[in-house]
Order: C-alpha cells, then sequence, then structure tokens
C-alpha cells in the first residue's frame, strides 16, 4: 500500500519553550500536542487547519537544520510585517517565476520559503 500523507516533520530545536514561544507567537501556530517525553516533550504545533504537524526535537543535538520547509501564506506582506514586528529576519517578498515567495529563518536556523497560497 502507498504512502497516503506526511503527519509530522521533525524540526530540530535547541529548546523547546524557546520554539514554543516562537512558533505560537510569532507565526502563530497552534499546538497540537504537549505531552511528557523521556527525552523532553514531544511538542507539535501547525498552523490552523493543517494536517501535517510539525514535531519541535530538542533530542537530536547533532541533527542540523532543516531547510526549504516550503509552506503557504495567503499575504505575503502581512506576514513580512508580523516576522519584521518580532525582530525576525526575512527576505522579499520577491517574485519568482513560480510565484511570490519570502524567506526566513527560525531561532534554531532552519529555513522556510513561504510561497503566496
Amino acid at each position: 500500500m502507498p504512502i497516503s500523507s506526511i503527519l509530522t516533520i521533525t524540526v530540530p530545536v535547541a529548546d523547546q519553550s524557546a520554539a514554543h514561544d516562537f512558533y505560537t507567537r510569532v507565526l502563530d501556530f497552534e499546538v497540537r500536542t504537549d505531552n511528557p517525553f523521556p527525552m523532553g516533550r514531544w511538542l507539535t504545533v501547525a498552523p490552523k487547519g493543517s494536517a501535517t504537524t510539525l514535531l519541535l526535537a530538542s533530542w537530536f543535538p547533532g541533527m542540523a537544520p532543516i531547510g526549504g520547509l516550503v509552506v503557504g501564506a495567503p499575504d505575503l506582506d502581512a506576514l513580512a510585517a508580523r516576522l519584521g514586528e518580532h525582530g525576525v529576519a526575512f527576505d522579499g517578498p520577491s517574485e519568482q517565476a513560480w510565484g511570490r515567495q519570502l524567506l526566513f529563518h527560525d531561532p534554531d536556523g532552519n529555513g522556510f520559503v513561504v510561497s503566496q497560497a
């Protein structure tokens, strides 16, 4: 049987509490799970309405940040303003052959490409 969906993507973070703050306060993600786990917390977040969650995992100390996680937003200008208000560096929005995009990194260096959705 083929794989039918992507449920969770692991995002390495140094501090789960700081990551929780960034993803919920800056990106306005909702917490899906926040449970004790032998190596920290099983902490997942997602944009409201998204089926795919991000697991903010601190138990992979040697794991390199992920790059190029592509997400969508309906208003890149509003997102740019929100990121700027929170002191997050970003590039864009810019016009590309495939559409508008904005780039930014979370505090742990995980890279995001935001496409106009």
